[in-house]
C-alpha cells in the first residue's frame, strides 16, 4: 500500500498505520481523535495484534495515544478480539441497521456510526434518543451535502463524517455567525426529494450490507445478542439482498 499514490496533484503516498500514529503523536496533533474503520475482510486477531505493537511502541501511549483511538466495527466477530487485544481503545459500531447495532453492539460500544439516510428516518431518530439517554455518542456518515450537514446539526448528531471537510468547516463557521439564516436556507424538504431516503431504498441497502457482512464475517446469529438492549422499534434486519456490489 505504501507504493500507491493519489491521482490528484501533488501526488502523495497513502499513509500507513505506523505513519499515521507518528503524525498523531506530534505536539500540534494531540487533540485529534483517530477513527479506525475496521473492514470485515480483515483477520481481527492479526490486525489488532499488529495495531497493538505499533501503538505500544509510542512513548506514554497509555495516556497520550490510546484514549484517542476509536475502533469502528462492522461485524460482531470483531468485538471480543478488540476487547482482548485492544481493551484501551474505545469502540464504535458502523452500519446502516440500527437493529444490528442494538442487538449485537449495544453493551460493547460507546459510539454508534450510522448512515445518514438511516439517522434521518423515524427509526433513526428513535435510536438517537436511546443513545442520548444512555450517554452514547452518534456519528453520521458519509455526509458531503451541505443540506445533510445542516440536518445533522438540527438532529443533534455528535460527529459528522465527511469527504468534504472544507465544505463542513465553512458551513460550521457560517452557522456560528447566522445559525437561523443557514437553517432557513437548508430546510428539511430535501428528505422528500430523493428515493435513497425512503424506506424501500434504505432496506435494500441494509440487506445488501448484511449480505456482504455475513459472506465475509459469518452469520450474525452465531454471536450472542445483547440482553436488555432497547427494543423500541426493533425489527429483524433483512437476510437477503437482490443486488450485488463490491464493498
Amino acid at each position: 500500500m505504501e507504493h500507491l499514490k493519489t491521482k490528484k496533484e501533488p501526488k502523495q503516498s497513502i499513509p500507513t498505520f505506523t505513519e499515521t500514529v507518528a503524525l498523531l503523536m506530534k505536539p500540534e496533533n494531540r487533540h485529534i481523535t483517530f477513527n479506525v474503520d475496521v473492514k470485515v475482510f480483515s483477520d481481527p486477531t492479526r490486525l489488532f495484534t499488529l495495531m497493538h505493537e505499533i501503538i505500544a511502541g509510542q512513548p506514554n501511549w497509555q495516556t497520550d495515544l490510546a484514549p484517542r483511538i476509536l475502533l469502528g466495527l462492522w461485524h460482531p466477530r470483531f468485538v471480543q478480539p478488540a476487547k482482548k487485544i485492544l481493551p484501551y481503545c474505545k469502540r464504535s459500531f458502523i452500519g446502516r441497521s440500527v437493529w444490528v447495532g442494538r442487538q449485537y453492539f449495544w453493551d460493547s460500544c460507546e459510539v454508534f456510526s450510522i448512515n445518514f439516510a438511516t439517522l434521518a428516518s423515524w427509526e433513526g431518530q428513535r435510536f438517537m434518543e436511546e443513545c442520548k439517554k444512555e450517554g452514547k455518542k452518534v456519528m453520521a456518515w458519509t455526509v458531503n451535502d451541505p443540506g445533510e450537514m445542516a440536518e445533522c446539526v438540527r438532529m443533534g448528531v455528535d460527529v459528522i463524517l465527511t469527504d468534504k471537510t472544507k465544505v463542513w468547516l465553512d458551513l460550521r463557521e457560517e452557522m456560528r455567525n447566522d445559525y437561523d439564516g443557514v437553517m432557513r436556507r437548508y430546510s428539511r424538504t430535501f428528505l422528500w426529494t430523493s428515493t435513497r431516503y425512503y424506506l424501500p431504498a434504505r432496506k435494500l441497502w441494509e440487506g445488501l450490507l448484511l449480505h456482504i457482512l455475513q459472506k465475509y464475517g459469518g452469520p450474525l446469529d452465531q454471536f450472542d445478542k445483547v440482553e436488555g438492549a432497547p427494543t423500541t422499534g426493533v425489527h429483524p434486519a433483512p437476510t437477503t439482498a437482490t443486488v450485488t456490489a463490491k464493498a
